[in-house]
């Protein structure tokens, strides 16, 4: 008969993951050890290897866990409705950024650290990032239609749009004059204008939400 798990086996786990993030976002991978976690989640270090038997599988957890809850939160916001396809493309650009609020430490631990792991392991979450990455491909072309099947210029456009969304935690500060709300409103609207431009399309009226987060900007800066 299979043992079963304690009722607070995912609890457990998931303070271990929460955890050991930013420990390996402050000292890097290979400056933290298993002892070390065990340490500052105030657990034993066999109870450490009850759920994972190595240091790689701790840091496969945490990004694949990430990135789960990434897909998941983007994916709510693509779906399909009668928003405008640039409203849609913002939408997701703000639920991506917001998930990264109090989950910065993970997000750099996928950033710097998923190249460290086994090559299959690599694959599996390297996989789960192309999820993203076409999630949001696709509401692009639905922006600019033009662009759909220009793979040229498509896939820069998608990754200059992550690129700005995912690097913002290196100088981005919750007190400063923006939102994350607004950046990623304002990210979003420069990709769509390079889009339709590139695709030969007459640019996108300014919305009201748009404006809205710039006019906060200004104020706040000139504050």
């Amino acid at each position: 008969m299979a043992r079963r798990r304690a009722a607070d086996y995912e609890a457990k786990r998931t303070h271990l993951l929460r955890t050991a993030a930013p420990l390996f976002a402050r000292h890097g991978y290979d400056r933290t050890s298993l002892s070390m976690i065990a340490v500052a989640a105030g657990v034993s270090k066999g109870l450490v290897y009850h759920y994972y038997a190595d240091k790689d599988a701790v840091l496969a957890d945490i990004i694949r866990r990430h990135l789960a809850e990434l897909i998941e939160v983007v994916t709510a916001a693509a779906a399909k409705d009668d928003r405008p396809p640039e409203r849609r493309l913002a939408d997701m650009a703000v639920a991506l950024l917001a998930a990264y609020r109090d989950a910065d430490a993970e997000h750099q631990v996928q950033v710097a650290h998923l190249r460290l792991l086994p090559e299959p392991v690599q694959e599996e979450l390297k996989d789960m990032e192309r999820v993203l990455v076409t999630l949001f491909a696709d509401a692009l072309a639905a922006v600019a239609p033009p662009l759909a099947g220009d793979r040229r210029l498509l896939k820069p456009l998608t990754m200059s749009l992550f690129g700005m969304l995912n690097w913002a935690f290196f100088w981005f500060r919750e007190n400063g004059p923006m939102t994350r709300r607004d950046y990623a409103e304002l990210a979003a609207r420069m990709v769509v204008l390079g889009a339709r431009d590139l695709a030969g399309m007459p640019p996108i009226a300014t919305s009201r939400t748009a404006r809205a987060a710039t006019n906060r900007a200004r104020v706040q800066t000139a504050s």
